[in-house]
Parts: structure tokens; sequence; C-alpha cells
């Protein structure tokens, strides 16, 4: 009799399911333990609810910010008011019950793919019990939502059971005022003061989109800029429009503590300032989840932050035991979790892999404009961890830019001095998301500007751009920026 590997993965989000699919097409016997319905946080809180949002948003913010420059005429009620009132509106109900169902409608699909594959499906929460067998074999003990436990043997266990908000001690979320971000889709009415706290990419996603919306936003940032993790050029871009749109930006502004007055919320800051608003959205970042599932018994080194410890292949530190996604806290990504997992499939069961590389990963933030990066950033090149050159090219002299009403956004790409060879770069712009692709294929591939500038493009593009930045980083002599 044929021996079969038996796999079991705790957590069905990005990480998980594709870990699934790869293995399942591998031969082996796989079980998937979750909790809440394949597709994790990404799919049914996180990353496709979020940008399902933002998609509204956008369409409002496209609407309101070019339809006069483009000789677009909107009927308006009332002619006779000086400073008429928004024409276009929104019913944030609908637009939840869409996000809510697009999300289930993905989670569905992922099962259905799954299974379809060969893999079994358990709902259920997972935890490893005890240390490595005399066989080499795991032990995971599942809990079903009625208490009753099964006990699992695997050849191999991938963990991949991401992260949930964080929450302040003096700021806790009640659901219906003060929120974390995964319950915002449970609103019928669009906030009409909206305070944000925390100005990372989640932050600054949901504060533009809500501003889009027609909610009045304050941004509360504990640091000098919103995004400070990103490209400081765009950071300075994106904090521009938010300001020019009318968002209140409170830089250097750590909130300390939240509470309900009323029907009103009353956000304190650290030196002792109040603002208030009708709602308030905690964004300060997630933590993993790590805790109650046996790892450090089995011998799963955590970091202090929780995080489990993985190597580029996504071991941990116990035999047998991978892990993937956010509660490696490698990179708070889909597409890196999803990579995390089938690298550690592939290297398991003994298929060809390559060790992760954070330096071919594109990102996106989804404010608008978006904020596309891949590669090495500013901050490398700042920090003298690679010598390149660099030319940043704004937007507005884009011909296509220019009929589209784009004023905000420029396209940067930074290549070594000697060979040309494309190390990375950043768009700042409407769909930057779509616009990164041809830099990551340079990055990953690594191609030169010279063959970037020597590609056709189509004329009027926003990709133009790229092509043009490329021939004057070939052209170029010495360093510097545009």
């Amino acid at each position: 009799m044929e021996y079969v590997t038996r796999i079991v993965i705790i957590g069905g989000g990005p990480g998980g399911y594709e870990a699934a699919l790869v293995a399942a097409q591998l031969g082996a016997e796989v079980t998937v333990v979750d909790c809440d319905g394949l597709g994790g946080a990404s799919v049914l809180t996180d990353c496709v609810p979020s940008k399902t949002l933002i998609a509204t948003a956008e369409v409002m913010t496209t609407f309101d910010s070019s339809y006069e420059e483009l000789g677009i005429i909107v009927a308006d009620d009332t002619p006779h008011i000086d400073t008429p009132a928004r024409v276009v509106g929104v019913d944030l109900g609908k637009v939840n019950r869409r996000v809510k169902r697009l999300a289930l409608a993905q989670s569905h699909d992922i099962t259905a793919s799954v299974t379809r594959a060969g893999a079994r499906v358990m709902r259920g929460r997972g935890r490893l019990e005890g240390m490595q067998g005399l066989d080499g074999s795991r032990k995971v003990v599942v809990r079903a939502a009625d208490g009753t436990e099964e006990t699992l043997t695997a050849d191999a266990v991938l963990i991949a059971t991401g992260g949930h908000p964080r929450e302040l001690p003096d700021a806790q979320p009640d659901g219906e005022r003060i929120l974390n971000w995964t319950q915002v889709y449970d609103l019928d009415e669009l906030p009409e003061e909206l305070i944000v706290v925390g100005s990372g990419v989640t932050g600054a996603e949901f504060a533009g989109a809500y501003q889009a919306l027609g909610s009045r936003v304050t941004l509360v940032s504990s640091r000098d800029r919103v995004l400070p993790g990103e490209d400081p050029d765009a950071a300075a871009v994106l904090e521009d429009v938010f300001r020019r749109r009318g968002m209140n930006v409170m830089a250097r502004s750590r909130a300390a503590a939240a509470k309900r007055v009323g029907d009103r919320v009353e956000v304190t800051l650290a030196d002792g300032r109040v603002i208030s608003g009708s709602h308030c959205l905690m964004a300060v970042g997630a933590i993993p989840n790590s805790e109650g599932m046996g790892l450090e018994e089995a011998g799963v080194k955590l970091r202090e932050s929780g995080h489990i410890w993985t190597d580029k292949v996504s071991r941990t530190t116990a035999p047998g035991v991978y892990a993937a996604g956010d509660v490696t806290g490698v990179f708070a990504l889909a597409s890196v979790a999803a990579m995390q997992g089938r690298i550690a499939m592939y290297h398991f069961l003994g298929d060809a892999v390559a060790p992760l590389n954070l330096k071919t990963v594109s990102s996106n933030v989804f404010t608008d404009p978006e904020i596309a990066t891949v590669g090495y950033s500013q901050a490398d090149v700042d920090a003298g961890k690679i010598d390149a050159r660099v030319v940043k090219l704004p937007l507005l002299r884009n011909p296509r830019a220019k009929m589209q009403g784009i004023r905000d956004g420029f396209v940067k790409i930074f290549c070594r001095p000697g060979t040309g060879i494309v190390v990375g770069g950043v768009v700042v712009s409407p769909r930057a998301s779509e616009l990164i692709h041809p830099i990551s294929i340079a990055v990953d591939n690594n191609l030169t500007v010279e063959q970037i500038a020597n590609a056709f493009t189509v004329y009027p593009s926003l990709s133009g751009s790229i092509a043009e930045v490329a021939r004057q980083l070939h052209t170029r002599k010495s360093g510097g920026e545009l």
C-alpha cells in the first residue's frame, strides 16, 4: 500500500488555502482546520471587504474631483444656492450589504476550490499537542464549536492563523460608536464625523474612503506624517490630497483613550487634548493569533511580539511545523501569506522551491491616489543599504493624466548605477496597483532601464511615464532626482 503524506493546515486564510491547493495537487492528504470560513480575515473582514468599500469611495472621489473639469453637467435641484449641495450621495447600508455579500461569495468559491482539489475542511479551532512523535508525526487537536474534540495525526503542520485588531485598554470597541476595522461593515448610516486613530495603511485607507463617501474625517497620527512606513514622497502627496479635500490630519498626536458620551465619542490624546466625533475607528495595528495553540510546548519559537519565527522556506523551530501569513509578522500582505504557504508545501513535499525573497514583493495602499511599491525603497537608498540612481517624474507631465484630470502622483524608479538594473520603484496614481506590474517584472527578472525604455508603450497612457523614467535613467550620467 502506497503511503500518503498527511498535511494539517490550521487557518484558512491565503496562507492556508493556497498551501492546501498545492499540497493536494502534489498528492498529499490535506485537512484544513478553520473556525470562521475559508479566506480568513483577508476575505471576510479585511482585504476583500475594505477594497470593495474603497471601490465605491473611488467612484465618488473621481466624480467629485473631475466632473466639472471634464465638462460633465449635473442637474442641480438647488440652483438658487451659491454653493450647491453635493449631488451624489451614498447609501452606506446598501454598500455594506454588498461588501458582506461579495466577501461570503469569495469565501464559498475558495471552499469549493479547496474541496474540489481533494482537501478536507474541518470547522473548529486547532492546536498542537505535545512534541514530535518517534515516527516524526505531529498531533493536532481540533475543537469544534460544540466543544467536541478530534485528534488528527500529521506528517507536517502549517500554522496560518493570521491576526486580529489590536485594542487600546482605554479605547475598547463597542461595535456601534467605537469600532475596529472588522466592525465597520455593520454600520447602516454614514458616520457624520469620523475620528480615525492610526495613520498606517489601514487607517489611511479607511480615512480616505469615508471622506470620499461624505464623512467629515479627523485622522489622528502619532507620527510626523501619514503612512510613516511608505515612500516619503508618496506619503507627502497623499497627505496633501487629504488636507486639500478637507480632512483634519493631526500629526504627532497619540490617542490615549476613547469613550462614548451619549451618541458621541470623545478621544483623549496623550497631551490632554480631547476631540469629539460621532464615531471612532481604531486602526492601531494587529496582534498575531498564536495564543492557546500549544506552540511553545511543541517547540515553536515565538518572537517577543507573539509572532512565529520562520526561515525563508516557512519552517519554524519545531521539526515538521511550518507557518505562513500574518501570524509570522513577515509582511502583512495576502500575496506574501500565499507565497509562504505554497513554499512550505513545496519544501516539505520535496518539490522545487525558491526561498522567499521580499525584495521582489509588490504592495499597494488603496487610497486615492493609490501608492504602489516594489523592491528597494527610498529609505534603503538613503540609509546606504544599496547604491542606486533614482528619477521621479510627476504625472502632471503625462498626456493621458492631463486628459483624465489627474493632478497628483508620480512614477519613481531605482536602478543600479553601473548596470542600470531596476531594483525598485514607486507609483502614485489612480490604479497604481496595476501600473506597478511592469516594474515588478523588471525587478524580479533583473531587467535594465534600457530594456524598459526600449519596450513599446501605448500613446497616450499612464504607463508611458514608466518608459519615460527609464529613458531618463538610461541617458543620465549621474544620480539625483528630477
